[in-house]
């Protein structure tokens, strides 16, 4: 029996406080019925003796409270799955978006999920391949990892999310791959470019999307990743899918919760970000990951904008310690014309030597991988060096890696938001740039690697 009260007492913004409720639970949806007959929903955010504070899903204004009720439903935001969703574009809260048929549910899903047993998680150590050489050389993507791309106002981030929802893919046995987008607060432009894009490369056919935009209600933004998340661990778990999630941005989901926790008067934490932060965000990316037993998988790239291009900044920064590395962009990339401006030095991928090597990459992905790294960087050094004293500080073999550094930028980090590269294309790449150094600098690379793979022409440098 759901249980009506007339008793609403104040509505303060997006706030309403019901008293004198019985058996009300934290999180319970709540729809509240007008004169009229207009219902408006909302959902219980704090419970206090008989008295229930409700957050609106919608603008309150307009209603009379001396003649609206509220009815409490009894369960908590619910998604409708089934195989259907793959295809299909939803709004925040789950419904139809794109003018379809509604999705007749196999069941229905509390979106806040279960979290994972830990002793039931199986490691995650299989590849892969977005295509992206600075992503699969150097700082690889591992299923069931969960792996962020920190940005900054202004940068390609869409299209970098877009190219990874449309090129990535399992390699080798022909199991079943899904993609779940979950775009948080963005403009109608930024909708209109992706759903766009996935239905004309047709990568919508084995997507699920969730658009929020960034008019739509803050409890609907704080909904749209457990919905996107509910999709997932559906698909993976239950339909043995290995499923890639993709949000952005992180960050307008955070504005959200601190509009929410400034509205509850809730004491503020560092930038005024509620307290709880850290533990909010672990519950959206602990989500991903692999369990003993089961086929499918769960792996998340949550993308967010880096307020003032600061990685202490609390978003950012919290991110870091619960997730397994980071995808940095780099403005300065992205002013030289570089397409996917990623800067490989300070990015890192922590699970990336789990998903390399023989019969998963090739055998020579780690050597390369390091020697790569450590190229670039002391070609970087000599280009600063340069600058500051002149070429005619600099060695030959300086020179040699002042160049290197410029060519992998132009050939390997910049291939534009349409190339696709196999991972062997990618790793025989990395040679032809190593060929450019003496072979004797190319420290890193046992000589069996260095004597199969290197270019013919370049063996006796």
């Amino acid at each position: 029996m759901l249980k009506e009260y007339k008793t609403i007492r104040e509505i303060v913004g997006p706030l309403m406080l019901v008293e004198g409720v019985e058996g009300v639970k934290y999180d319970e949806l709540v729809e509240i019925h007008q004169e009229n007959g207009e219902i408006r929903s909302g959902k219980v955010l704090e419970i206090n003796r008989d008295k229930a504070l409700v957050q609106l899903f919608e603008p309150s204004q307009g209603m009379k409270i001396s003649s609206a009720k509220a009815r409490f439903l009894g369960r908590s935001i619910e998604l409708s799955v089934s195989e259907e969703m793959l295809g299909r574009v939803f709004d925040g809260m789950g419904r139809p978006k794109d003018n379809g048929a509604p999705i007749i549910p196999e069941k229905k899903l509390d979106i806040n999920g279960q979290a994972i047993n830990p002793v039931s998680r199986n490691y995650p150590d299989e590849f892969i391949q977005t295509g992206i050489s600075a992503i699969d050389g150097l700082n690889t993507l591992v299923r069931g990892q969960k792996l962020p791309v920190f940005s900054m106002s202004g940068m390609p981030h869409a299209e970098l999310a877009a190219q990874i929802a449309r090129q990535a893919k399992v390699r080798g046995n022909d199991e079943k791959f899904a993609v779940v987008f979950a775009a948080v607060g963005i403009t109608f432009e930024e909708a209109d470019f992706f759903i766009s894009d996935f239905r004309k490369t047709g990568a919508i056919e084995r997507a699920v999307m969730f658009i929020n935009l960034a008019n739509d209600p803050a409890i609907e933004r704080i909904a749209t990743p457990r919905m996107a998340l509910t999709a997932a661990e559906y698909l993976a778990f239950e339909k043995d899918m290995h499923v890639l999630v993709i949000t952005t941005d992180i960050t307008n989901y955070a504005e959200a919760l601190r509009e929410v926790s400034a509205a509850r008067k809730e004491v503020p934490g560092r930038r005024g970000y509620p307290g709880y932060l850290y533990t909010d965000l672990a519950t959206i990316y602990e989500r991903a990951g692999r369990i003993v037993g089961r086929k499918g998988s769960i792996t998340q790239i949550p993308i967010l904008t880096m307020p003032e291009d600061d990685k202490t900044h609390p978003i950012p920064d919290l991110t870091g310690y619960i997730t397994e590395g980071q995808i940095m962009l780099s403005r300065e990339l992205y002013k030289k014309g570089l397409t996917p401006p990623i800067d490989v030095l300070p990015s890192l991928s922590r699970l990336k030597d789990k998903g390399i090597g023989l019969n998963k990459t090739r055998e020579d992905h780690a050597d390369t991988m390091n020697q790569l790294f450590a190229a670039y960087a002391q070609g970087k050094e000599a280009k600063e060096l340069a600058s500051i004293l002149g070429d005619a500080a600099l060695t030959a073999v300086d020179k040699k890696f002042a160049s290197f550094a410029d060519e992998f930028e132009k050939r390997y980090i910049s291939q534009g938001f349409n190339t696709n590269r196999s991972i062997e294309e990618t790793l025989d790449l990395g040679w032809q740039l190593l060929a450019l150094l003496p072979r004797n600098e190319l420290k890193r690379i046992r000589d069996a690697y260095l004597d199969k793979y290197l270019p013919k022409d370049t063996k006796k440098n």
